[in-house]
């Protein structure tokens, strides 16, 4: 008796242990703070709320807010995403249902000759035999072989929920980068449109003058070369703008069509960049948090396999009814029971099990440096966000200068031709020079508009869990 205790005792301080290594997060080494960033501590809580707002909603266009909802929660990647989860719950579930006995119920009728050896006679008659019960079987998880593979299946629960999530922060961006691109076509579209019907207008007063002889073909020639250059780039601007409402509404998860805006780009609100963000904010994105899962999993499969070195002790029971005869099984004497072990050892496998040891370890192996090259891109993506709104801020200032520097430009030229100082060609190199100007000007409008976009990206943040969540209702 007393050694059954010790068994019993040493068989629960046993299951209680877990073969494998228990998971730690590496030690690495990564910046404290940011290159780009002048001030590299949060100074108030403002700066932190600002960093887990809901960003779109600072540009204070509502149709940008509401493409972003939309594509949300009808995306198609999104809800393939989402299935996916629900797929990796379900495995989950599948590993943790091994923790627990495995009940079955069972019904038989075999037909045949049986064995009458020890029955006392020589008959071996022809015979069916009616079996209803119920068996269980439970493997004990004395090594952690189940412990690891739930903790496996948890991690990759994880991963997956954070593989979605990282899925619903590039199609908000996406959806907020192309809807800016969008507005600054339809005012490069204006641009062009402006500058086509200004020349136009200017070639009917030629064709005036040129009739009283007043100027020559040569200027006339030149005007119209400058016209058709400007309205070549109207077609081009307007496929891009087809191509553009295309991508969004596929963002959208609909069909190509057309997409409605109210707003132009010059009201775009650029919103604050949050000031003294610490590094350890980054932590909080999924592309990171999806790779420590990964590697939390791998390193939990190690003890899955290296449990293959160890017996597999497994307990199985039956309790049912027997009998020959069908009227008879629900007979006292018709009962039936057994309870007994089974243990499952290897000892000759032929380098099976180390090998497939080796094979989890590697495989660590190469998750841990997936980990740490994920976290060393998060920060050049950071770092190469903020550099870009800086030094496009700084852009669009100059090339604001250089618009208004050409419109005085134009107007003393148009005033030296009028007064017969200059020829036209001096106007037309101001007109070409300003119309290039103003096309750059709004496309570095929406860069500097898209690195605000960029930087909410490479942060994550508390929005992001808002999205999140938005995404499964229905």
């Amino acid at each position: 008796m007393k050694i059954n205790v010790l068994i019993a005792l040493l068989l629960i301080t046993i299951a209680g242990c877990a073969v494998g290594p228990d998971y730690k997060r590496p030690q690495l080494d990564i910046p404290k703070e940011f290159v780009n960033d002048d001030s590299l501590m949060i100074s108030d809580s403002l700066s932190l709320s600002i960093a887990d707002t809901s960003w779109w909603s600072l540009f204070q266009d509502s149709v940008l807010t509401d493409l972003i909802h939309t594509a949300v929660k009808e995306n198609t990647n999104i809800l393939v995403a989402s299935s996916r989860v629900e797929q990796y719950m379900a495995l989950y579930g599948v590993a943790k249902s091994d923790m627990y006995p495995q009940i079955f119920g069972k019904a038989t009728t075999p037909y045949g000759q049986f064995s009458s050896v020890n029955t006392g006679t020589e008959k071996n008659p022809t015979r069916a035999i009616f079996n209803i019960g119920i068996s269980a079987d439970w493997e004990l998880d004395i090594w952690g072989k189940i412990k690891r593979s739930k903790e496996s299946a948890s991690a990759e629960l994880l991963a997956s929920e954070e593989s979605r999530k990282g899925i619903i922060l590039m199609i908000a961006s996406q959806v907020a980068s192309a809807y800016i691109d969008l507005l600054s076509l339809k005012k490069q579209l204006e641009i062009a449109n402006n500058t086509v019907e200004s020349r136009d207008y200017s070639i009917f007063l030629f064709k005036l003058r040129l009739a009283r002889g007043d100027i020559s073909d040569l200027e006339l020639i030149q005007l119209e070369s400058e016209f058709w250059v400007a309205k070549s780039k109207i077609p081009f601007i307007e496929k891009k703008i087809s191509q553009l409402e295309t991508a969004i509404s596929i963002l959208l998860g609909r069909n190509p069509g057309k997409i409605k805006t109210t707003n132009v780009l010059d009201n775009l609100i650029i919103p604050e960049i949050p000031t003294g963000i610490p590094s350890a904010l980054l932590e909080r994105r999924p592309d990171i948090k999806q790779a420590e899962q990964k590697l939390i999993s791998a390193n939990a499969k190690i003890g899955v396999v290296k449990s293959m070195y160890y017996p597999s002790i497994s307990l199985s029971g039956i309790l049912g009814l027997a009998s020959n005869d069908l009227t008879t099984i629900l007979d006292p004497q018709s009962r039936i029971w057994n309870i007994g072990g089974s243990i499952t050892a290897p000892i000759f496998t032929g380098g099976k099990v180390s090998n497939q040891v080796k094979v989890a370890e590697s495989v660590k192996k190469e998750l841990l440096l997936t980990y740490i090259q994920t976290i060393r891109n998060a920060f050049k993506e950071t770092e190469d966000a903020f550099s870009d709104r800086y030094y496009t801020q700084e852009q669009l200032a100059m090339e604001k200068n250089i618009v208004e520097s050409l419109l005085k430009y134009k107007e003393l030229a148009d005033l030296r031709y009028r007064e017969g100082v200059t020829s036209y060609l001096e106007v037309l190199d101001a007109e070409r020079s300003l119309f290039s100007a103003q096309l750059q000007y709004a496309d570095t409008q929406a860069s500097l508009l898209k690195s605000v976009v960029n930087i909410y990206k490479a942060l994550a943040g508390s929005w992001l869990e808002k999205l999140s969540k938005e995404s499964l209702k229905k």
